[in-house]
């Protein structure tokens, strides 16, 4: 592991839990916040320890490997089963309960691939979701029902594993942006190694409170705020991602109201909480108190942090706690960040350059685009700017695929080798030690910066020019009030005549599904897009509330939002698509 002055070393998260409960018995590590913000649960370490302890002696039957389906609404429950799981040496399977009668639900293939043995729910599910426990039902596991209020049973005496550092500790499945979910299985040592990563990187304390309404599936909710609170002994105020959607003003509440240090969550976060702020609801709002506002989506947009900023700093808000971090689930969580008030790198760039995957000054502001930096290196940690096609090594302001190595990325893809090979095996040319493909674009600077500009699989060309779909996107949503933010996809199709044909779908606000003006809207969108990137959309569709496809972090399902429109499937507010 990295060395760390005065900071515990640990082997395993099992070695960091009973840490935690020795040192910090009483102190307060989760706290549950309901929809009105009031305190729901409370787990001390010695709290979840005990309970975990439950769990695993429940799971003494199991042999090592097993793997569990983590079923579970927002709560505690969901991370004493976790941690029970990795007392009893099985393999958690975090997973988002499955959406009732969607074609967009992952759950089969993921249970498909890692073949559980057990399913690990809750009474309040079990209860409001019995469609749950009936779509597994063919697949005769084994159910257990868990309750973080539980306390254990005097006498009773559990023996419990001791996982070693290069045991997996669960599978984190991916969250299908670009294909089909795989299990990236992280090790004990790959989880201790970046949670130090973050730490150093973050500079972050046992004062560091945390509010996060992330879901505890996804690993941003699960590493950055639950596990990493754990790893430097804070405590971790947790938010029902609902409540978020519904009342993002909750979530600044509880930053205030705990004087919480640590918070973020994807870009669309932040732009939501600027469109529903309310003056009258925020009259006594401090924001003072928040040092590292992470932003994780990739990439990140200028105009998102500019808005959020001027809205929120006359609260208290700096704009130096602004943070945007990289990362992704085969690298464990983390790959690039910059310290604590470092505030965000912002570059404007010509725009003609760079579609063509050039990097040079804007020829003026018609010729003007920006891009965010998502922090530098860590600490133990080797990153490459790779071509994907040569794989040569690039210099500093050339794009290329963003390559990664060092003791946190992961071991490979559950039962998948061919993927595993392709992704976690890359050679540089000329080079030996094998590196990690993430699959995105970016750039490093001089100074070292990274800037992440899209991903691979997502880029449109045209006539030779590269667009970056999220580009387009965000073109489109200033275009027209209608439009909901956050939730277009534009992709390109190739026709018979093997051309690239770019196509838009985008929800339509729900209030004014009623009186939505469908010609206006088209010719406000094509005149948009036209002026900005200089491009003609092929096809437009227009699509109700909720219909776009997203993953469990927000991000959208770009290839799944192009199959649906080659299948003809989507929800359309008209048929209309010109």
């Amino acid at each position: 592991m990295l060395d760390s002055p005065r900071f515990p070393s640990f082997t395993s998260l099992v070695d960091l839990l009973h840490h935690r409960a020795a040192k910090q018995p009483d102190d307060r590590a989760y706290i549950f916040l309901s929809d009105q913000g009031n305190e729901e649960a409370v787990l001390t370490f010695a709290d979840l320890a005990r309970g975990a302890g439950e769990v695993a002696a429940r799971l003494a039957h199991s042999q090592i490997g097993d793997r569990a389906l983590l079923l579970f609404g927002p709560g505690l429950d969901f991370i004493v089963a976790y941690f029970g799981c990795l007392l009893a040496g099985v393999i958690a399977v975090p997973m988002m309960l499955p959406r009732r009668n969607s074609s967009l639900d992952s759950s089969a293939s993921i249970v498909a691939n890692c073949s559980p043995r057990f399913a690990i729910t809750n009474a309040q599910v079990s209860r409001a979701r019995p469609d749950v426990v009936e779509r597994f039902e063919k697949l005769k596991m084994e159910w257990l029902i868990v309750d973080s209020e539980r306390k254990s049973i005097p006498g009773r005496d559990h023996q419990l594993r001791t996982p070693g550092p290069d045991d997996i500790a669960f599978l984190q499945y991916t969250s299908g942006s670009s294909s089909d979910p795989k299990g990236v299985m992280v090790t004990h040592r790959n989880l201790i190694e970046n949670l130090e990563m973050i730490r150093v990187t973050l500079d972050n304390t046992a004062r560091s409170t945390y509010a996060s309404w992330v879901p505890l599936y996804h690993d941003m909710g699960l590493i950055l705020n639950v596990l990493q609170s754990l790893y430097i002994g804070a405590a971790c105020l947790l938010l029902a991602p609902v409540t978020f959607i519904q009342r993002p003003l909750r979530w600044l509440r509880a930053i205030h109201h705990y004087g919480a240090e640590v918070a973020g969550g994807p870009n669309f976060a932040f732009d939501l909480c600027v469109q529903r702020f309310r003056a009258d609801q925020v009259k006594d709002l401090d924001l003072s108190c928040w040092k590292v506002a992470i932003n994780g989506a990739e990439p990140v947009r200028a105009d998102t942090i500019e808005r959020f900023t001027a809205t929120f700093r006359p609260y208290g808000f700096d704009p130096r706690a602004t943070n945007p971090l990289y990362g992704m689930a085969e690298a464990t969580l983390l790959i690039s960040g910059a310290p604590r008030g470092s505030g965000p790198v912002i570059r404007t760039v010509s725009r003609d350059a760079f579609q063509r995957h050039e990097l040079a000054p804007a020829a003026g502001a018609d010729d003007a685009h920006r891009v965010v930096g998502c922090g530098r290196n860590l600490i133990g940690q080797r990153i490459a700017i790779v071509d994907p096609e040569s794989r040569r090594r690039l210099a500093a302001d050339q794009i290329g695929e963003v390559w990664v190595g060092g003791p946190h990325v992961c071991k490979g893809y559950w039962h998948n080798p061919e993927a595993t090979t392709s992704t976690f095996q890359a050679r540089i040319e000329g080079e030996d030690e094998p590196w990690l493909r993430t699959g995105d674009l970016g750039f490093m600077d001089e100074a070292g910066e990274l800037f992440i500009t899209g991903r691979i699989k997502d880029l449109i060309i045209v006539r030779g020019i590269n667009y970056y779909p999220q580009d387009i996107e965000n073109t489109v949503y200033d275009s027209h009030p209608a439009l909901r933010r956050n939730c277009g996809a534009a992709f390109s199709v190739l026709t018979e005549e093997n051309q690239e044909k770019v196509v838009l779908v985008q929800e339509v606000e729900r209030t004014h599904r009623r009186d939505i003006e469908i010609e206006e809207i088209v010719a406000c969108i094509r005149e948009a897009v036209a002026n900005e990137h200089e491009i003609a959309l092929d096809s437009i569709v227009l699509i109700r509330p909720g219909s776009i496809p997203k993953t469990t972090s927000g991000k959208i399902q770009r290839s799944a939002a192009r199959r649906m429109w080659l299948q003809n499937s989507f929800d359309t507010v008209d048929a209309l698509s010109i």
